[in-house]
């Protein structure tokens, strides 16, 4: 028979997001974590997902909940510009960037809506930030705005133009940045008149 674990020895666990495979490596059974789970000494935030009661919960918890379960997963697009305090708009899905191949694994909250791409369209202009002890790779701020140029036709022009004049209102990219990536994402000659057009009219 497993050994019982009380509140007391949860205490040791370490902080953040803890998957089970965590919790088991740590030397509990999942039999354990279950019974932490009913006596409220861990919280269930989701099917295989615990944390500790006492854990501070940061507005971006949905972001590094996803980034634990996908963690090949970068978090872009809507849920970048959320990120970056770029848009007025809260979506409801996570937006996550796969390499080609890769199967995230079925979540049921939050939801995620995936996207594809390989190699510097996967790569280039990604950050990574700690969010609840999680690591969680988030594009930056001109790549995030490229990309939504680049997927204009899934997540609308109207976002992606928000975007654009939100980021050069407030300077949040360089206009040497926003022309880099939006040729890596081969959205160059889409972005460029945007770009002239409002920096023209920012500086009337």
């Amino acid at each position: 028979m497993a050994p019982q674990i009380g509140s007391h020895q949860t205490k040791s666990l370490p902080e953040g997001i803890l998957r089970t495979r965590d919790l088991t490596a740590l030397g509990l059974t999942r039999t354990q974590v279950r019974r932490l789970a009913s006596r409220g000494n861990l919280v269930a935030l989701s099917r295989g997902l615990y944390c500790k009661p006492d854990t501070p919960m940061d507005a971006r918890h949905s972001l590094a909940e996803v980034s634990k379960r996908v963690p090949r997963g970068i978090i872009c697009l809507t849920s970048a510009l959320q990120f970056h305090n770029l848009t007025t708009q809260n979506p409801w899905q996570a937006c996550l960037m796969l390499p080609p191949g890769y199967h995230a694994p079925r979540i049921d909250s939050p939801a995620i809506w995936t996207f594809r791409a390989s190699g510097e369209a996967l790569t280039a202009g990604v950050e990574e930030h700690i969010i609840e002890g999680v690591a969680v790779r988030v594009t930056s701020v001109a790549r995030t705005v490229a990309d939504c140029f680049k997927y204009r036709s899934r997540i609308g022009v109207d976002v992606a133009l928000e975007a654009l004049k939100e980021c050069l209102r407030d300077r949040r990219a360089s206009v040497a940045d926003l022309y880099r990536y939006a040729r890596v994402c081969r959205v160059e000659r889409v972005v460029r008149p945007y770009i002239e057009g409002m920096l023209e009219a920012l500086s009337a």
